[in-house]
């Protein structure tokens, strides 16, 4: 989790109440956020990756500020037409597609003022933008920037500007090699033939997205009045609630907001959008969350408390909020304001004795003799793009989709689990080889012979995927042998055909005549969908029919 440095008399200023240290670390602990320590001026907080709006000074005091009752309600923000706009040229939509962007005027910079800005947009990149990939966040002094500003796909060859921190002019290529945050997020690059620049209408590169501003366009300093904020990446509602965050925090520092008008290829756009977005609070099922029986007046004060809107029964959600997706998040908000030291135990009127699962001790066996043998433990998501576990893998399977998915990227439940570890490989391509890694997780299939209520049956697998210039079917089978000897089970291996697989060394495993894994090399369309330039060699282990077949 990310630790944030607060500036302890910025905060107190901001919250509009000063606290003994004893009731500060008492109340910050209770806001649901863990506090390391106070030391001096410096307040160092651990924030929840679920809450990034409060990774700034001006973020965490807003919600600080109605907690302990020095302000009330959902925090207001005026935004203003400027009338600019930002051009967004065809040519990013296989290359960083979207961005959204805002004017923040009458700033008052100082150092201790840049240092905040800095902090945000670190720990947001971090975070939320998961190290550049998901989204980059750019800030300028918009006094040097002619409108409109153009952001557009060109030639790393041929593109030349100074970069941030730097005495002299690269083109875009040499940044990647040359220049420290080059070097550090070359890989985002990987296999594009144009990156994504931003440039005024005068022709000045203001920055090369994700990578780094330029120096003579994208430097705050002391003089600046003035900042123009971008925010880029592949799904606009993430960058838009990005955007907002920044926004906001800027004008907590005194800032007056501007929107601005984004002309994309087939449509138009105004960012930012600071409306709240509404959510009808479903009284009875906050009471069975939480165990309380709590009226709505009450329900009203304690969602005020933490920094809601109520009106007509529906819950006003900030649009600062990125975390609020389903009742069950105002439930927790709920039992934060209304106190956890405030529940009553309550003991169930029951005799049992406690056992651990019996799937995860055999699930922890396998996890620990594959630990020993040098493999990494990975952890993925349980949702997953439908073309990433399908198209990309070269086969047509029936997947549960979801009916109203928030991004592209979680549209689908995975039903198997190498291609997550498939993505896990892309995203590392960077890091050196072999890489030996593996997973234990959740898959889910549709339940045709309808055993469930939700029509859904899972299942635990653990899939094994090894990448290096020598991973072959060999290699794999050793590593399924050593397993299965840990494990103290005898298998077979039978010929057979998967399409993600290469014809004739893929292989069907079974123990006690009950098919279990799929075992073999990846075929080379789907190493080049997911741009691995190494072999890869993998098998999956469904554990739940593995663990059943050795209890029969």
């Amino acid at each position: 989790m990310p630790t944030i440095i607060l500036n302890k008399k910025v905060f107190e200023k901001l919250v509009g109440k000063k606290l003994s240290e004893e009731k500060l670390k008492e109340r910050i602990s209770y806001l649901g956020t863990d506090l390391e320590s106070i030391e001096g001026n410096e307040i160092h907080v651990e924030v929840f990756p679920n809450r990034p709006d409060m990774l700034s000074e001006q973020g965490f005091s807003r919600a600080f500020s109605t907690f302990v009752g020095t302000k009330k309600g959902m925090a207001e923000f005026k935004v203003e037409k400027s009338g600019e706009k930002v051009v967004i040229d065809k040519s990013l939509k296989d290359i960083r597609p979207y961005t959204a962007c805002a004017i923040i005027k009458n700033l008052r910079f100082d150092d201790e003022k840049i240092r905040e800005i800095v902090q945000i947009q670190e720990k947001l990149h971090v975070t939320y933008g998961r190290n550049r990939k998901k989204a980059a966040i750019g800030i300028y002094p918009y006094e040097r920037i002619k409108p409109p500003v153009y952001f557009f796909a060109g030639d790393p060859k041929k593109v030349r500007f100074i970069p941030l921190e730097s005495d002299r002019e690269m083109t875009g290529l040499e940044i990647l090699s040359k220049h420290p945050a080059g070097r550090e997020y070359a890989h985002l690059m990987e296999g594009l033939d144009k990156f994504a620049f931003f440039r005024d209408s005068e022709g000045k590169i203001l920055s090369m997205t994700p990578i780094t501003n330029s120096h003579d366009t994208g430097k705050i300093t002391e003089e600046t009045k003035e900042v123009f904020v971008e925010c880029s990446g592949f799904d606009f509602d993430v960058l838009s609630i990005c955007l907002n965050i920044i926004v906001t925090a800027l004008s907590d520092m005194g800032g007056k907001i501007y929107s601005m008008d984004l002309e994309y290829p087939d449509r138009k756009l105004t960012t930012p959008n600071l409306s709240p977005k509404k959510m009808k609070l479903d009284l009875d099922y906050i009471n069975r969350r939480i165990g309380l029986s709590i009226k709505e007046s009450e329900a009203k004060r304690l969602l005020e408390r933490m920094g809601y809107g109520y009106e007509k029964k529906n819950v006003l959600v900030p649009a600062y909020r990125a975390d609020i997706l389903h009742q069950a998040d105002l439930a927790e908000d709920i039992a934060i304001a209304y106190g956890y030291e405030n529940l009553k135990e309550d003991i169930p009127q029951v005799s049992t004795i406690g056992q651990e699962d019996e799937l995860n001790v055999f699930a922890r066996k396998a996890a620990e003799a594959l630990t020993g043998l040098g493999l990494i433990e990975t952890n993925t998501y349980n949702l997953i793009d439908k073309d990433v576990q399908t198209g990309m893998c070269n086969v047509d399977m029936g997947v549960v989709e979801l009916i109203d998915p928030v991004s592209s990227e979680y549209n689908s439940l995975r039903k198997w689990i190498i291609p997550s570890l498939l993505s896990v490989l892309k995203d590392n391509k960077h890091n050196e080889y072999p890489q030996r890694i593996f997973n234990i997780g959740t898959i889910f299939k549709k339940d045709k012979k309808n055993r469930t209520e939700s029509g859904v049956s899972e299942a635990v697998r653990l899939g094994v995927m090894l990448c290096s210039r020598t991973a072959g079917f060999t290699e794999i089978k050793q590593v399924l042998d050593f397993l299965m000897r840990m494990l103290d089970i005898d298998y077979s291996i039978s010929e057979t055909e998967h399409d993600s697989f290469i014809p004739g060394r893929v292989g069907r495993v079974s123990v006690k005549g009950k098919d279990v894994a799929y075992i073999g090399e990846i075929h080379p369309n789907v190493l080049e969908n997911f741009d691995l330039d190494m072999p890869v060699s993998c098998f999956e282990l469904n554990l739940s029919d593995l663990h059943e077949a050795i209890q029969r």
